[in-house]
């Protein structure tokens, strides 16, 4: 059966019903953009921004809201950006393997995408702790409003429910979210309906669908323009999920969310928030529950929680998502991930990103204590994020899909200009908390970069003082080398060199095995390769055999199964006969040359702590034999 069957979450797309894929995406896309109408309103008419609480201004600002709704998320992500699929896969790092290869014959220009592409994923890490910190308390400040009296008790019960969501991540995605898509599909609801209610006594906020309004908005205020382009920035946190999650959902699923339930409801919401400041100016104090009657106040909290947990499950699902593929694609030591679900691939926990998340949330919520607060840290990542896309996108579209040049050009600087626009109103926050994700998403790509340069020094070191694999086969062949009756695996980096294993084993046992496979393991720059493409069998004499397995970074890198696909090929491997042996390399920090020698430490360092080769390739524990070996870099 084909690895796309198998191992690719794209491939059950087909099989499942659009309306039950629909329900999904509503459930998991949007819970994010969906809990957005919390805290924007309110934000914009913070002292800070200057925006005068008065009739005009609520028309600008709604209309500014409903325009960037319109150009951001429908017609760059939901129309466009969703046709930039890479073999079915999108999010950042997809994106930024479909750029590199449309541009492969410039190899500078592949490389700086590359590296921008890594600095643009690292930024969802900064979105993953602020997410949950801000939904929550957004949702959890709902309290204040039935009472004054439990405003102390706001803080405490949001990191407890923050902690309890992190805890149990272990149970699994299906576990917490087994009735996402229903819930959200009611929150939506509701947001439209409480937005109807409160269009119908105040009908003139309607006029806010005219431009105009938002255009004579942002002339208007001058120099503080980006004061309160910081703050509608807010409505559209979530935008990027669109993009992330469609090898999930699939592009059509997606669209038809958005425009059938997603967008109107937000619209209508934002809509009526306008309507009911312009009848009560003192509900500006939170006016999402506002909306609300107060008999209903209680369960509308208990709603906006769990849409709160809801969205910042898809974000703590897609740190665990982007983690396996920089692993994957060498950009990260390998970590301990566990499977969660026996029918989907793509549901996965790894508990040292838990936990490293539910510390960075715990922080965020205990320094900010409110999501006026957050909303300051909140929007610099994922207008970066936006300016990174369009960027790439260009590259997709003129080099990829040959689109005339005048075209493309056109295009992305329409997109580039509203992108640089929103980013330069958040990074005005900069001082007020913006520089949290910054900070996150720069030292993440250092940790990134020294981690892939430092293994490009290890196997450059391995090549230049390593045996010529196919000088040692000749000398072994013509000796009288004393055979052992099994199989012997040696999985290394460097194909053309003797593996260390291997030699160490003739040395101190002083034996070799009458099957000899070298075993190199790629992972290529697209999410999934299927079972004809994974494995290729090269036999170098009687006794050995070269073998290659290809994976995406989407793919599970399950190497026994893979290895099961050689006996077609000619080389049959007995499960039973077969040991592995896998070359534990102790790195060694040395003056000159490679990286600075913080960084060498820092990559030392990461190679003590990473994540066991048996797990993470999936091999037999009763099976293997590590031995060690030092590398100086």
């Amino acid at each position: 059966m084909p690895a796309t069957d198998v191992d690719n979450p794209s491939a059950h797309i087909k099989r499942q019903s659009t309306a039950a894929l629909t329900l999904g995406a509503i459930g998991v896309v949007y819970g994010d953009i969906g809990t957005s109408p919390l805290y924007t309103v309110k934000e914009v008419f913070l002292p800070a921004t200057g925006v005068a609480l008065t009739p005009e201004n609520l028309i600008g600002a709604v209309s500014t809201i409903f325009w960037a709704l319109m150009l951001i998320v429908t017609l760059k992500y939901v129309i466009l950006i969703l046709r930039a699929d890479n073999r079915g896969e999108g999010g950042a790092l997809a994106l930024t393997a479909l750029a590199a290869n449309a541009v492969k014959h410039k190899p500078k220009l592949q490389h700086f995408l590359l590296l921008l592409g890594l600095f643009g994923a690292t930024l969802f890490y900064g979105d993953s702790v602020i997410t949950p910190a801000i939904s929550v308390l957004g949702a959890v400040e709902g309290l204040e409003v039935i009472t004054p009296v439990l405003q102390p008790y706001v803080v405490p019960i949001a990191l407890t429910v923050l902690v309890l969501l992190f805890v149990m991540q272990r149970w699994g995605t299906h576990f917490v979210g087994k009735f996402f898509g229903p819930i959200i599909v009611v929150w939506f609801v509701i947001l439209g309906a409480t937005g109807v209610a409160q269009i119908i006594q105040t009908p003139q906020i309607l006029v806010a669908l005219n431009p105009w309004h938002g255009i004579h908005f942002l002339l208007d205020r001058g120099p503080l323009v980006l004061a309160a382009v910081g703050a509608v920035v807010l409505a559209l946190t979530g935008a990027e999920a669109l993009y992330a999650d469609m090898g999930h959902f699939g592009r059509k699923p997606i669209q038809i969310a958005w425009m059938g339930l997603v967008m109107p409801s937000l619209v209508l919401h934002y809509m009526g928030q306008g309507a009911l400041l312009m009848r009560d100016a003192s509900a500006i104090e939170n006016p999402f529950f506002r909306m609300f009657p107060e008999d209903a106040l209680i369960a509308a909290v208990v709603l906006a929680t769990v849409a709160a947990i809801i969205a910042s499950q898809a974000v703590i699902s897609g740190a665990y998502s982007m983690t396996k593929q920089a692993i994957l694609l060498g950009f990260l030591p390998r970590m301990n991930i566990k499977y969660t679900s026996e029918q989907e691939v793509g549901q996965i926990y790894m508990p040292a990103v838990n936990w490293i998340l539910l510390a960075g949330v715990v922080l965020a919520v205990l320094a900010f204590r409110s999501s006026s607060a957050l909303a300051g840290a909140y929007g610099i990542a994922v207008t970066l994020t936006m300016v990174i896309t369009t960027v790439m996108t260009f590259f997709v579209v003129h080099d990829a899909w040959k689109i005339p040049t005048p075209w493309a050009m056109a295009a992305t600087l329409f997109f580039l200009s509203i992108d640089a626009f929103l980013f330069a109103g958040c990074i005005i926050k900069f001082f007020d908390g913006g520089w949290l994700p910054l900070a996150m998403g720069l030292t993440l790509y250092v940790v990134m970069t020294t981690w892939s340069r430092g293994r490009q020094l290890v196997v450059e070191t391995i090549r230049r003082d390593g045996l010529d694999l196919n000088t040692f086969i000749r000398h072994i062949d013509s000796g009288h080398t004393h055979l052992a009756k099994r199989t012997a695996i040696y999985a290394v980096a460097n194909p053309e060199t003797v593996p260390q294993a291997l030699l160490h084993n003739m040395k101190h046992n002083q034996v070799l095995h009458e099957k000899n496979i070298i075993l190199t393991v790629e992972f290529e720059n697209v999410p999934w390769v299927s079972d004809k493409q994974r494995v290729r069998v090269e036999r170098l004499s009687e006794h050995f055999w070269q073998v290659w397995v290809t994976f995406g970074f989407m793919n599970t890198p399950d190497v026994p199964r893979a290895l099961n696909l050689c006996t077609p090929l000619g080389l049959e491997i007995p499960v039973f006969e077969t040991s592995y042996f896998l070359s534990r390399e102790t790195v060694i920090s040395t003056p000159g040359g490679g990286m600075a020698q913080w960084r060498e430490k820092l990559f030392s360092a990461m190679t003590r702590n990473s994540g066991g080769v048996v797990e993470f390739f999936h091999l037999p524990d009763n099976s293997v034999v590590e031995l060690g070996t030092r590398v100086q870099i």
